[in-house]
């Protein structure tokens, strides 16, 4: 019996996708729920699995084609079994080989030397480079003194002589990320204030409990916690921060679901944790490391990138020790979290060593004020450097 294999429903916001590779071909055999292509959206990358046991009989569309929700991509033929492939014979293998064509690559390429201009080949001769491996830019191609003297400079400079480019396109989420970050830069009034955070008090939790709540909660206590915690109070705190533009309107939202930055092989993905100011620290770690999970093996789903309200980036991850992220429309602010550097401070009149975090918040400036954003990063701020003041919600 055959099956079809469609386009998984796409939400509104997604009009189309590209299919970006198969993992199978025609005349493989495939087990329910198996992966049988990738398919690639504006925001992830979606797998399409096998309905059902049998052969794959059909592929309507190949790599690099565009389909829509619903559209019939694949046959499969239920309980087929699938026959094996003959290898070929020798004797085939080697007819398709034209002689002349196994001559020419039989020929020593120490006849290239005997072609070249005496200059050249003088140049060749005292470098010790095989003119063969260079690339000609003379007359119909010829090696000329200079290309041998640019190819041996190369290889001195330890580039083995080449000079590789390579001319790929965009992926679908990459060219998709590039049009939203245009989008921001040319449409939100966009500004960054700073500031910093003595972490002491936050990493003396973490010491003395993350034992504790790991066995209790069965994951890590990290620092994202803290800090989406922190984001969500004062979110409440200072709604304009939290609010977005719709035309001449601003939409104060009464919620904080706040988009979590996570990098991946394929570019950034922002998933959401939803009602972040109604859940507990374990509630965020198990979501946030879900979605890392989810994002890495291919298994983050559209609805999981909707919505957000504002958004929370990390860029310390990678080393980072200050930064200005863009905003992402229609969210009107943006955290960025930094590096945790030993610095030397000053409190209470002694100079002390600290682990200091710089902390930037991007905003538009359209809605929001530079006092609202100065406020908002001092709440923040005063909540990860007395942490319990944060846990009893104040």
């Amino acid at each position: 019996m055959a099956t079809e294999i469609k386009v998984p429903g796409l939400p509104e916001s997604v009009s189309d996708a590209v299919i970006a590779t198969w993992h199978k071909k025609v005349g493989d055999p495939v087990r329910r729920d198996e992966n049988l292509l990738d398919l690639e959206t504006d925001k992830v990358v979606l797998e399409v699995p096998s309905t059902v046991d049998g052969v794959l009989k059909e592929v309507k569309f190949t790599e690099g084609a565009t389909v829509t929700s619903h559209q019939v991509i694949a046959i499969i033929e239920e309980g087929v079994v699938a026959a094996p492939s003959a290898a070929p014979p020798a004797s085939a293998t080697q007819a398709a080989i034209p002689p002349a064509a196994s001559a020419a690559a039989k020929a020593p390429a120490a006849s290239a030397a005997t072609e070249l201009p005496p200059g050249a080949r003088f140049a060749a001769a005292s470098t010790g480079v095989n003119p063969a491996d260079v690339q000609g830019t003379g007359r119909r191609g010829a090696v000329t003194k200079e290309d041998i003297v640019n190819y041996a400079s190369g290889k001195t400079a330890g580039t083995g002589g080449a000079r590789p480019e390579e001319r790929v396109p965009m992926t679908r989420m990459r060219t998709r990320i590039a049009e939203r970050l245009m989008q921001s830069k040319n449409s939100i009034a966009m500004l960054t204030s700073f500031n910093e955070v003595n972490l002491g008090k936050v990493m003396a939790m973490r010491k003395e409990l993350g034992e504790q709540f790991e066995k209790a909660n069965g994951v890590k206590l990290g620092f994202m916690s803290f800090f989406a915690k922190a984001a969500a109070n004062a979110l409440q705190r200072h709604p304009i921060v939290n609010a977005s533009v719709d035309g001449s309107d601003i939409i104060y939202h009464g919620y904080a679901d706040i988009s979590i930055a996570v990098a991946t092989d394929k570019g950034l993905v922002t998933p959401v944790l939803r009602n972040v100011e109604r859940m507990g620290f374990a509630e965020i770690e198990n979501a946030i490391a879900a979605y890392a999970k989810a994002a890495r093996e291919g298994g983050l789903k559209l609805e999981d990138l909707q919505g957000g309200t504002f958004t929370i980036t990390n860029g310390g991850t990678f080393g980072s020790l200050m930064s200005t992220p863009i905003v992402n429309p229609p969210q009107s602010a943006i955290l960025g979290m930094h590096a945790i550097k030993e610095r030397a401070i000053v409190e209470n009149g002694q100079v002390i060593a600290a682990p200091m975090m710089y902390i930037a918040l991007s905003y538009d400036h359209r809605i929001i004020d530079g006092k609202d954003a100065v406020l908002f990063l001092v709440d923040i701020k005063n909540q990860l450097e007395n942490p319990h003041r944060m846990l009893l919600g104040m």
